[in-house]
């Protein structure tokens, strides 16, 4: 229900008047109905009957508070200014996990307080959450964030003695217990979320300088997974447990290939936390015979991907009807090696099949739509010899994955001119489609199903979820 105000005109006069009127449905829609005239009524008669309306006398409850009228104030928006506002939320939040951690006690326990005038236990704590809350340059964190933030309340160090020489320092002295902060927090963290170290998973990345970085000597020109060839850069060695947390890294320079860091992170992995009965994992980009006698002259066990050539000695296998899925579009199947000391696993996945396939497809029909326009130029007229076979090795070059599949000759011919050939390679086109979506892993884990080593193998992607939490959240890239 609710009140209505309605009018009617009366000797050349406008009254009006109110209406109590009830709302109900009908199957031609919504409708209204007066209940009752209730005539002129002051502003207390229509609140009564608008109460009475809503909520009759036998339910209504009182309210608890006696009803206030609010007051009012005016305030000249000009006048008012917010004058040093702080962030506090998020560095209180960084402070109590490092208390969680127990950070700030080790912190103090290894670098002991002398003759500075601000402890480098607390610099180093202003880095620590300065990298968690705004990950910036130091020069940042001096001048706006420390600023802008409550860390000077909760530390109790004055925005004036933080600046970026300060915590450059702070960072010298924190490097030489970087074994000792590994350890501690590996142990820490394994208290508080009773993780499993079974298992390491090792992986390689890389971030990039944007300046010259002349005085770094491990900043140098490499392979960069950030496909910024152009900068310099250094190489990033970390790794990580069964469930992504990280347990040790190590910097290299940046055109150091990953193959010849194995058998070095292996020794600091073991230096810090002993050799212990852990499986190693790592994809083929790790894998040499020198590093698989490595880890098995230790007595260590591993889990290893393998260069795609040695997919070829198993030919035969992939033919085979044997298969064991493990979920819906992946098989695996064992192939116990010829010592009886290692196995290996082959495996199939329908959705890498129609990738590897569309791919293949798509960089041979680029291969013969350039190889079509190099023949109509030597029909054209004379060319030399040279530069054919240049132009037919930068279109191979281009489009490496189908090109295995192109048989091209180029000779001198008469006149100047260049007889240009070229044929396709039905055996590679066939083998192509055999393997297509297979790839095979390498351990001496003897007493695992190939479900239980296809899932470990696979587990890698933690190291790389945990690369992206320091490129993208962190902000280690660029330099």
């Amino acid at each position: 229900m609710y009140l209505r105000r309605c009018y009617r005109q009366k000797d050349g006069k406008r009254h009006a008047y109110w209406a109590l009127v009830e709302s109900y449905r009908t199957e031609r829609g919504p409708r209204q109905r007066v209940v009752a005239w209730l005539g002129q009524m002051d502003e207390k008669g229509r609140l009564g009957v608008h109460q009475q309306a809503e909520d009759p006398p036998s339910v209504r409850q009182q309210g608890l508070f006696e009803r206030q009228e609010p007051e009012w104030v005016e305030v000249d928006l000009r006048r008012v200014a917010v004058e040093r506002s702080r962030q506090f939320g998020g560095v209180w939040l960084g402070l109590e996990l490092c208390h969680q951690l127990e950070l700030t006690d080790f912190l103090q326990r290894t670098i002991p307080s002398g003759r500075e005038d601000v402890a480098w236990a607390v610099m180093s704590l202003v880095l620590v959450l300065g990298r968690l809350c705004d990950p910036s340059s130091e020069l940042h964190l001096a001048e706006q964030f420390y600023e802008s933030s409550a860390l000077s309340d909760l530390l109790g160090v004055p925005a004036a003695k933080v600046n970026d020489d300060r915590l450059y320092r702070a960072l010298d002295r924190l490097l030489p217990h970087k074994k000792a902060l590994e350890q501690h927090l590996k142990q820490r963290l394994g208290e508080l979320f009773d993780l499993d170290y079974d298992l390491l998973l090792y992986d390689v990345t890389s971030t990039y300088f944007e300046g010259a970085a002349e005085g770094n000597e491990l900043a140098q020109r490499g392979y960069s997974r950030d496909h910024r060839p152009d900068c310099k850069q250094v190489n990033i060695a970390l790794v990580v447990s069964r469930c992504g947390m990280p347990l040790g890294y190590e910097i290299f320079a940046g055109n150091r290939a990953d193959v010849t860091t194995v058998e070095e992170v292996v020794e600091h992995i073991e230096a810090l936390y002993g050799k212990a009965n852990r499986i190693w994992v790592m994809d083929r980009g790790m894998v040499s015979e020198d590093n698989v006698e490595f880890l098995k002259k230790g007595g260590r066990r591993y889990i290893v991907g393998t260069p795609k050539g040695m997919l070829k000695r198993f030919e035969q296998e992939l033919l085979a009807k044997e298969w064991k899925q493990v979920h819906a579009g992946l098989e695996v199947r064992l192939c116990p090696a010829p010592a009886g000391k290692e196995v290996f696993i082959l495996c199939r996945s329908a959705q890498r099949t129609e990738k590897e396939r569309a791919m293949h497809d798509r960089f041979e029909k680029r291969i013969e739509e350039g190889l079509q326009k190099i023949a109509a130029a030597c029909q054209r007229g004379p060319q030399k010899v040279g530069a054919i076979e240049r132009r037919v090795g930068q279109l191979l070059g281009r489009n490496t994955r189908a090109a295995g599949l192109f048989k091209v000759s180029v000779e001198a011919g008469e006149g100047g001119r260049v007889r240009f050939a070229w044929a396709k390679n039905e055996e590679w086109r066939e083998w192509a489609r055999r393997s297509e979506g297979c790839y095979l892993l390498r351990s001496n884990v003897m007493d695992w199903s190939p479900e239980e080593l296809w899932r470990a193998y696979i587990q890698l992607t933690e190291a790389e979820a945990a690369f992206r939490i320091h490129k993208t959240d962190l902000e280690l890239r660029p330099v």
